[in-house]
């Protein structure tokens, strides 16, 4: 009998699991998603890690990055009920302690009700403008508030700097002007963008941030908190840069730049989730066009490949058979051409119901997904819970 080695008992058991439920199914893997939580923990001691809901907002996720300790970055208010509903049987004075301390609301322009929906839990909300500081006194008065700044993106996958942040020349006026209208600053933070392939980023927003917090302390308001936001690199291809040099790099900037009783907190998303699922999916169609093969499948930009559209990532299709490679394009099910995963990829000869899957597709994919043309989000399975 042969014996199958790890990668072999792995495609078997996508396949079983796409026979089982279907497809497009997609699969997420719950002890990937533990290991690369400890992994963060190991390589950055002194920084408490808040998971970006937005990346993938499945309950579960959620669930099992609580149950191992980690702390939460939320958007919007329903992301933050997603959390919620984890710590809802804590006696409130314990729920309450958990919101202060493990949620911040990092998203800087929020809804008028929203701020109100928000108040009575007394978060932590982020501003970067004078107009927000005077939506967030009016209508969540309760809030503590983290001050954005805007950071160098320059080389990251999805560059953010653009749309949020304070310029760091009107920083500390906006920490002085929050105080004098009885509001609390309690931190700095920053984003170095999406994926960042440029550990300069994260350098030049070190030194931004503590500078401003010299000048902050200087003129009578001591900042508590620094959240470096996320951007930590998934190695999605060779190209990209070592997390473990990133950390190390951040370690000694902590050190050089930062008191110890300074709090650092980071805002991983992709990171925590991005290698932990697997889509796999079907070949509805085949067709040759112009001389190349064309298949279509049961997935696509519109559903858990909307990362191709929205977060700029590409994720290569790989087959269950074997056979010599040749270039193809293939598309999603919809009747948008538009809805087109790639005109480039490298296949064997497939044909109508063969199965594809695509490794390290867990952020910020399925979350994307709608029913456009009818088509519904792929099933999910969770495995390793």
């Amino acid at each position: 009998m042969k014996q199958l080695t790890i990668e072999e008992t792995a495609l078997d058991n996508l396949k079983e699991i796409a026979e089982k439920n279907g497809t497009p199914v997609f699969i997420i893997d719950h002890e990937k998603i533990r290991q690369n939580y400890r992994i963060f923990l190991e390589a950055l001691p002194r920084v408490q890690a808040y998971f970006a809901v937005k990346a993938n907002s499945n309950p579960e996720i959620v669930k099992t990055l609580y149950n191992v300790g980690a702390s939460f970055d939320v958007a919007s208010f329903p992301e933050f009920m997603v959390v919620y509903e984890n710590i809802k049987s804590l006696p409130e004075k314990e729920r309450q302690d958990f919101i202060w301390d493990k949620i911040i609301y990092a998203n800087t322009i929020k809804r008028i009700e929203t701020l109100h929906e928000l108040d009575p839990y007394k978060p932590l909300v982020t501003y970067d403008n004078i107009e927000e500081l005077k939506k967030i006194k009016d209508h969540a008065p309760h809030a503590g508030l983290v001050l954005r700044i805007r950071v160098p993106n320059t080389g990251s996958m999805v560059e953010l700097s653009s749309k949020f942040g304070a310029h760091p020349g009107e920083a500390v006026d906006l920490i002085i002007e929050a105080f004098k209208t009885g509001l609390v600053v309690e931190g700095i933070s920053f984003h170095v963008g999406s994926q960042c392939n440029n550990f300069e980023n994260y350098m030049q927003a070190l030194q931004l941030s503590a500078s401003i917090m010299k000048e902050s302390e200087s003129r009578g308001h001591k900042i508590k908190i620094l959240d470096i936001g996320g951007g930590f690199p998934v190695k999605y291809n060779s190209k990209v840069k070592s997390f473990r040099t990133l950390a190390r790099k951040l370690n000694t900037e902590f050190d050089r730049l930062f008191p110890k009783d300074i709090e650092i907190l980071a805002e991983p998303g992709r990171f925590m989730v991005a290698n932990a699922a697997t889509l796999v999916t079907k070949i509805i169609g085949k067709a040759v066009r112009d001389g190349k093969t064309c298949y279509y499948l049961d997935d696509g930009v519109y559903h858990t490949f909307s990362g191709i559209v929205f977060d700029h990532c590409t994720y290569p299709l790989k087959a269950f058979k074997e056979g010599e490679l040749k270039v193809c394009a293939v598309f999603g099910p919809t009747c948008d051409a538009f809805d087109t995963i790639s005109v480039a990829e490298e296949l064997p000869e497939l044909e109508i119901g063969d199965l594809l899957y695509a490794e390290n597709i867990g952020a910020y994919s399925i979350a994307s997904s709608t029913y456009f043309n009818g088509f519904p989000p792929a099933k999910v399975v969770h495995i390793n819970k």
